[in-house]
């Protein structure tokens, strides 16, 4: 049998508006680090995975990790796949400093 290594990609919304909610947010997150994910960015989580039936044990353990009022969606992607991703960074803001060559000087 051969073997195809792919990544199982995390996306999920989960309600943040009141403690209990952030709570829940926390400690999912929490299960996704103790899972072997990697953060991507926010709210995407990353692992690898030998083929497509070994991640079924994955969506099992997110399904009863889940909050009431949350949503997760799994995407199995190949290595190579994943590996032609993209990374697009816009240009990042330059904050104006005024530089002045008056001096206060208080006695």
């Amino acid at each position: 049998m051969s073997y195809q290594k792919m990544r199982i990609l995390c996306f999920f919304d989960l309600p943040m508006d009141t403690p209990q909610e952030r709570k829940k947010y926390r400690l999912f997150r929490k299960e996704l680090l103790s899972q072997g994910f990697i953060m991507l960015q926010f709210s995407v989580y990353y692992r690898t995975v030998p083929n497509r039936s070994a991640g079924k044990k994955f969506e099992s353990l997110l399904t009863r990790a889940i909050p009431t009022h949350g949503e997760i969606r799994l995407l199995y992607v190949s290595e190579k796949q994943f590996s032609e991703m993209l990374l697009l960074v816009g240009e990042k803001t330059k904050q104006e400093t005024i530089i002045s060559d008056n001096k206060l000087v208080v006695i």
